[in-house]
């Protein structure tokens, strides 16, 4: 009976020790696996444009684009590469500007149901900035023969009228003159803005219409694409 006793205690004893040496091992064995998940890998790109993998990145790389990698491969974060004061101004230009191509080009698809619809807006716009043009020409035209006039009046007065005893032109004329003139300056100018608004008014719908066709282009093949095949 004492044997037996004996035996079962040593039995039991044994499952014991080996139970706290499988209990020690778990622990360690998650660890290992949970720093198996947690582990990084890093990408970059050198100088000759070749990728590289690895769990850092090289002192001579550090301040270049990298990629971050989980332990599936997917990328978790992308750090951007340091950038001096004019190429991140010109990052930040370039970012602005695709977010407003994109911005545009959902305006086109959403306020546009075809480029026949854009024409018609285009020639609304462009009879309405014509019909500015030609009543600015109009005025100009009107102008210039007031001045014309007000410069033939002047030649009966000196400084134009070199004749001796030629007498001192009117401060009311010389005042008309100025202005008429002044006047005639600033409508030019209008006109000549008014005139690159039209060609910029033609070529931005030009754009649109070309824009556009190459969205519903590129629409048209994503829907084949999507559809099954009988």
């Amino acid at each position: 009976m004492r044997k037996a006793t004996l035996l079962l205690a040593t039995v039991l004893s044994g499952l014991v020790v080996t139970s706290l040496a499988h209990a020690q091992q778990k622990p360690q064995r998650r660890a290992s696996s949970s720093k198996s998940a947690n582990t990084t890998t890093y990408k970059w790109v050198d100088e000759k444009g070749v990728t590289h993998y690895g769990d850092s990145v090289p002192a001579q790389y550090s301040q270049r684009e990298q990629t971050l990698l989980n332990a599936q491969g997917v990328a978790t974060e992308k750090r951007v590469a340091e950038m001096s004061p004019a190429e991140a101004a010109a990052y930040a230009a370039k970012q602005r500007e695709e977010s407003r191509r994109k911005q545009h080009d959902m305006f086109l698809v959403s306020t546009y149901p075809s480029v026949k619809e854009i024409e018609n807006v285009r020639d609304a716009r462009l009879d309405q900035i014509i019909g500015q043009v030609q009543a600015a020409e109009a005025y100009i035209a009107s102008l210039t023969t007031r001045v014309d006039g007000l410069k033939q009046r002047s030649l009966n007065f000196a400084p134009y009228n070199t004749k001796p005893g030629a007498r001192r032109m009117p401060d009311d004329l010389a005042e008309e003159m100025v202005r008429a003139m002044s006047e005639l300056r600033t409508q030019n100018s209008a006109l000549a803005v008014k005139r690159k608004e039209l060609k910029s008014v033609e070529e931005g719908y030009e754009a649109d219409i070309k824009r556009f066709k190459e969205l519903r282009t590129s629409a048209a093949a994503r829907l084949n694409q999507s559809t099954p095949k009988q």
